[in-house]
């Protein structure tokens, strides 16, 4: 069924769902919501009738709002908003983050603040519906007076300018609407600023990258149970008792799911040391912070997700014009900046349990470098040796993008922007972050599933020792890892690892949680 956008709450799977699964969408039939856009869009209409001063539809700009524009020229001038923003470089979002922020814009047009005309609610809708995606490059926005520069690709796409993707295909956007015999359409007054004076680029960006951030967890989790199984570690760290002692949700769940994980083991005695390594022992404390912290962000992303976020606002029971400043990204960019630390902290803690495995002084019998080489070929062969130094080259550069984006804030546009949220580039800031500690962890399931295999091969462990779930992961992974006993390049297992990882392939807690309650039921 399609997703009906209109007065009702919208979450991050919504748009997720539009970004990732081309889930079709539909703009609400229900007349009130119909009545006020209408009527929105109407109570404009009369006050440019009146001769009305009304911000970026009667004056220009920014710091140009003391300049009148006069009343033959209102109706160029969304037009040639859209225009002068057309300035962004960098690299360009992808499809998924470009469908993301278009949905994410039409949700807050949707809210009935902003005096736009259903016919622009209805090419967004069909542009999303259609495989039409507008190509908007990443970098110029500063994250207040909203994403005007990125923002403005998809106004211009509405019009027919500049390019979209299409079909897997990067093509302008009028050849698109050709091909879907589909006229443009006319920007009215406001629209131009309604389309792009928001924060659609940066909330966007962080439903996807919460989708991420939600899988790592668990993937973090699972991670952390075969490196202590491969490590031969302590299992009585994760004791249910001894997490009751300090309450926090997230982490206890961390500590539940590894112990679930670790159950067979928790019955024998199967380390000689009386503590592990903090990178094992602390890991609840580690990936739990970020745990903890989940509901915060979706809480904040929704909330943003949800409002109207433009100015001026139309008041359309009052009949005023509000001018604010819902523009400003501090809430995303709070999100962004706390997400992306806590990501980074998980990359950090993935690289030490790496780390700990390689080096024979701390991986309790395992060969050097995870190498599976047999006698006679062990001198020529290095395992995994330049793989972890490429985790920690990874990890190095994931710290490094911590640096909080949200106060860096600068004074533009002739001070009238004189503090602004910089939320886009901490968005961005947190999809690298995510980025790099994904690659950290397809490395670290090869090189927990060539432990726990090799000492399966060595007698020291038997796939009995495993629990169901973690025994079917092993296998999983070992069906897109064959053991490495011969040196051999692993670029190319790790970009696939990759992708499954971002593509969420792995069955983990949450699915098997879901598929109980669903047979309870």
């Amino acid at each position: 069924m399609a997703i009906t956008i209109g007065s009702n709450h919208i979450t991050i799977e919504d748009v997720t769902n539009v970004a990732l699964n081309n889930e079709k969408i539909e703009l609400s039939k229900d007349p009130a919501f119909q009545g006020r856009i209408k009527k929105g869009m109407e109570f404009l209409d009369s006050l440019l009738e009146e001769d009305g001063v009304i911000y970026g539809v009667t004056t220009g700009y920014g710091d140009s709002v003391t300049r009148g524009v006069p009343r033959e020229l209102v109706p160029e001038l969304p037009v040639h908003l859209t225009r002068f923003h057309g300035c962004g470089l960098g690299a360009y979002f992808d499809r998924e983050a470009g469908r993301a922020i278009m949905a994410t814009r039409l949700v807050s047009l949707c809210k009935g603040f902003s005096g736009v005309s259903p016919a622009l609610l209805e090419q967004l809708e069909f542009y999303l519906n259609n495989d039409i995606t507008s190509v908007i490059p990443e970098e110029g926005s500063v994250g207040a007076s909203g994403d005007l520069t990125p923002l403005s690709y998809v106004a211009a796409n509405l019009i027919g300018e500049r390019d979209v993707y299409h079909k897997g295909e990067k093509i302008s956007a009028a050849q698109a609407l050709e091909l879907h015999n589909r006229a443009p359409i006319k920007l009215r007054p406001k629209e131009g600023l309604a389309m792009m004076n928001g924060t659609a680029a940066m909330t966007g960006v962080a439903c996807l990258a919460y989708k991420r951030a939600e899988y790592l967890i668990e993937l973090a989790t699972r991670t952390t149970s075969l490196a202590s199984i491969a490590l031969k570690g302590n299992s009585f760290h994760f004791d249910e008792h001894l997490f009751k002692a300090k309450p926090h949700a997230g982490q206890q769940q961390i500590a539940e799911w590894i112990r679930g994980d670790l159950e067979h083991e928790l019955k024998q005695k199967n380390s000689d040391r009386l503590q592990d390594r903090y990178s094992v022992r602390c890991a609840p404390h580690i990936i739990g912070v970020l745990a903890d912290a989940m509901p915060l962000f979706r809480q904040t992303i929704e909330n943003e997700l949800n409002s109207a976020n433009d100015n001026p606002l139309i008041d359309v029971d009052g009949e005023r014009v509000l001018h604010g400043g819902h523009f400003y990204g501090g809430h995303i960019a709070f999100v962004m900046d706390s997400m992306k630390t806590l990501i980074a902290n998980v990359a950090d803690l993935l690289d030490r349990q790496m780390a700990l495995l390689m080096d024979v002084k701390f991986n309790n019998g395992l060969p050097p470098n995870l190498s599976g080489a047999k006698d006679g070929r062990k001198q020529i062969n290095h395992g995994f040796k330049a793989t972890q130094i490429g985790v920690s080259a990874w990890t190095a550069e994931a710290l490094k993008h911590t640096m909080p984006a949200s106060v860096f804030s600068r004074s533009t546009e002739c001070h009238n922007q004189d503090k602004v949220s910089m939320g886009t580039i901490a968005a961005r800031d947190c999809m690298r972050i995510l980025q790099l500690t994904e690659q950290v962890q397809a490395a670290l399931l090869f090189a927990t599933n060539q432990g726990i295999r090799l000492r399966i091969e060595q007698g020291e462990l038997s796939w009995d020792n495993l629990t169901p779930g973690v025994k079917k992961f092993v296998e999983t992974i070992s069906e897109h890892f064959e053991l490495l006993t011969e040196d051999r390049p692993l670029e190319h297992e790790l970009r696939a690892m990759i992708r499954r990882i971002q593509t969420q392939e792995f069955d983990l807690y949450t699915e098997r949680a879901t598929q109980a309650e669903a047979q309870t039921a």
